[in-house]
């Protein structure tokens, strides 16, 4: 394979194009998870401008770019996926029909080990080393809101009449409702970074949103614009004041759900669920085919889904003593949680401990 690796600023118009037009031609070669706009370019350049060590590598055959590679690399070769830990959609954008070597790619971008935890369904080489596949619910709306609609009342008659009832109700307790799907206003997306960072210590998460470099990708994200993507910030009002907001990313064909909350004062109307209504309703308006709702098992997104896409994590590995290194010091901890996360009788208890440990933490 030619491949070259650059910098996320290196990177020239054509290449940006190139890349652009591989993900909105990704359905029609039978990959459409390629199409999430965390494999956008505009994704990787971003990151670039808040993590050190963002790379991509660009294979070319012919003299024209058939792959792009984003990745994140350390001084002595340890790489990960871009946003490891915050993307969502994980992997190589590439041409119809294009194969490769896994182990070669990672030689010539100079890695001794690769890291994912959301890498698209249909990445073989890749897929090969994984540790574990978990599903990644969508709603699909490329027949149209109403047909989803119709659809969520046939599986779900009581909750969708319930959501539907909720949300009236809500308008004659607090006044009329207004939703905004493209809110500009950056006041909106500080309130929605308080909301979800109330939320995660509430919760006894971690609070993504204290590290600055995650609060500055959303602000850059939440001011970036191009034909084929954007950062979207969608808000239920009601009265004039926000009740619900979401935070994500649009690619021509896929809305990736990313940092949806609410305040928790409006909780009994069940806001965020509204919320995911209307967006859903106005991203089939824009020609929108589905919407991500990201790995991780919620109830709402049990109750909202159609169907589900597969992600996988792990890692690809060289011969290489850094390599091997890395891999023993992540997998355990990475065994561990999802063995929490997969296990009812593990999971449930550890939850209840983490949001009596919020509830303290908030009180402090």
């Amino acid at each position: 394979m030619d491949i070259g690796v650059h910098r996320p600023g290196e990177l020239s118009a054509a290449d940006r194009a190139a890349w652009a037009a591989l993900q909105s031609k990704a359905h029609l070669g039978g990959s459409p998870g390629l199409a999430n706009p965390f494999l956008s370019p505009e994704f990787t350049l971003a990151m670039g401008r808040c993590r050190r060590g963002v790379r991509i590598g660009v294979v070319h055959e012919g003299g024209e770019p058939v792959a792009f590679f984003p990745f994140q690399r350390t001084a002595t070769g340890v790489g990960r996926a871009v946003g490891l830990g915050v993307s969502d959609c994980q992997g190589l954008v590439h041409r119809p029909g294009f194969t490769w070597d896994a182990h070669e790619l990672l030689r010539a971008c100079g890695l001794a080990v690769w890291e994912f935890d959301h890498l698209a369904e249909g990445q073989a080489p890749f897929e090969a080393e994984a540790s574990g596949t978990f599903p990644s619910p969508v709603m699909d709306i490329d027949q149209g809101y109403e047909t989803y609609l119709r659809k969520l009342r046939e599986r779900s008659p009581k909750f969708t009449r319930t959501t539907l009832a909720k949300e009236r109700r809500l308008g004659r307790d607090a006044g009329e409702v207004r939703y905004v799907h493209d809110e500009c206003d950056p006041a909106a997306l500080r309130t929605l970074m308080g909301w979800k960072s109330a939320q995660y210590r509430r919760t006894g998460r971690s609070d993504r949103f204290a590290h600055p470099w995650i609060t500055r990708l959303v602000q850059q994200l939440f001011h970036t614009r191009s034909a084929p993507f954007a950062g979207i910030l969608s808000v239920l009002y009601a009265g004039g004041s926000p009740v619900a907001a979401h935070f994500g990313l649009r690619s021509e064909r896929v809305l990736a759900c990313w940092f949806p909350a609410y305040d928790p004062a409006f909780a009994k109307y069940s806001p965020g669920l509204a919320l995911h209504l209307h967006m859903a309703e106005a991203a089939a308006a824009d020609g929108i085919a589905y919407l991500d709702l990201g790995r991780g098992q919620k109830e709402y997104k049990d109750s909202l889904k159609t169907r589900e896409l597969l992600v996988s994590e792990g890692w690809v590995t060289r011969r290489h003593p850094i390599a091997l290194g890395h891999r023993a010091r992540r997998a355990p901890v990475r065994a561990l949680r999802n063995a929490v996360l997969s296990r009812p009788e593990f999971f449930e208890p550890a939850d209840r401990a983490l949001k009596r440990m919020g509830r303290i933490r908030s009180r402090n």
